[in-house]
């Protein structure tokens, strides 16, 4: 039997919007929305850089305080039901008002509230402020500052996505350094299309996470590496199998990483865009690796450990897995 409780470490707030929530606020805004959804009603897109573009395109249409407190809602009661019990989401103050300080926090205000009102429904998270790679450095500046300015409360840790072939996650120190010294948890999107350089480069980051992780399987030196300083790999399998990054689930490293004693936590990235749920990732790695009850305990006991929350959350997780 599955476990029923679950903690996901690696959301996509906007990426986690279901189609028919976006087809109804495209509708009230009047928006054009031909050449995002297939013929089924899904998300269409082909390759990396379709994703990205149906992504933006699709996303476009969730603006301001509102849409995103409906969003937080709406996403919130999916993950309930999916029997996830805490959630870290990424958010950027990029599509909340253009990384305006005086704009993201107003959607933050916003979202805040949603996330206070869903506790006691069983549902606990966070968010994750995050810059987007391939706006650039500059801009992922002004991200830092609106992280760094509301740290604390809901906000938790900072990140940064987006296009991994973008430059190198050193060009942009000065942002993550920012959110370090607003005592906010790091953690950066790497060794998904970039090789093992680039889960180094998030490392001299000083990040404690890394999102994706999976190319750590192709060196031995950089998987001793994240098994001495206790590093977590937020794996996301089925969206690494939608988007070709790994060609099945049977040649998935997730379960060679566990093995070498990586600490390995699973999530869905943006569910909706890759037809997944959390319920549905853990069957495929009970069916695939034979994980069972000690597999999925001691990954939901490697995120409680890696997420960025406070003492008493971390201590009442721990009690709920015990």
């Amino acid at each position: 039997m599955l476990p029923v409780k679950k903690i996901e470490l690696h959301l996509h707030l906007e990426g986690a919007a279901p189609p028919d929530f976006i087809r109804s606020l495209g509708a009230e805004k009047r928006a054009d929305l031909s050449g995002v959804f297939d013929a089924r009603g899904g998300y269409a897109y082909d390759g990396f850089a379709g994703f990205l573009r149906c992504y933006e395109a699709a996303t476009a249409v969730i603006q301001g305080p509102r849409d995103y407190a409906r969003l937080l809602a709406e996403v919130l009661e999916r993950c309930a039901e999916e029997g996830v019990v805490y959630a870290e989401l990424f958010v950027s103050p990029e599509f909340c008002g253009g990384a305006d300080l005086s704009a993201w926090q107003d959607h933050l205000a916003a979202m805040t509230e949603v996330a206070e009102a869903a506790r006691p429904q069983g549902i606990d998270s966070r968010g994750i402020v995050t810059a987007i790679r391939h706006f650039g450095a500059d801009r992922a500046r002004r991200t830092a500052r609106c992280a760094a300015e509301t740290a604390g409360g809901w906000i938790s840790g900072f990140g940064m996505g987006g296009a991994e072939q973008v430059g190198r996650a050193t060009d942009y120190a000065w942002s993550f350094d920012c959110a370090a010294e607003a005592g906010l948890g790091l953690t950066c999107h790497a060794g998904e299309w970039g090789g093992p350089d680039s889960i180094r480069d998030a490392l001299a980051l000083g990040c404690t996470r890394i999102g994706h992780g999976v190319r750590a399987v192709e060196d031995p030196g950089l998987i001793r590496d994240l098994v001495e300083r206790g590093i977590t790999l937020e794996v996301c399998p089925g969206s690494n199998i939608a988007l070709g990054v790994v060609p099945s689930w049977g040649a998935h490293p997730i379960a060679r990483l566990a093995d070498a004693g990586v600490r390995v936590t699973v999530s869905t990235d943006d569910p909706p865009f890759f037809h997944t749920t959390m319920r549905d990732e853990y069957d495929r790695l009970a069916t695939t690796f034979g994980w069972g009850d000690t597999e999925f305990r001691q990954i939901n006991q490697w995120a409680i450990d890696a997420a960025f929350c406070d003492a008493p959350t971390r201590d009442r997780l721990r009690k709920e897995f015990a």
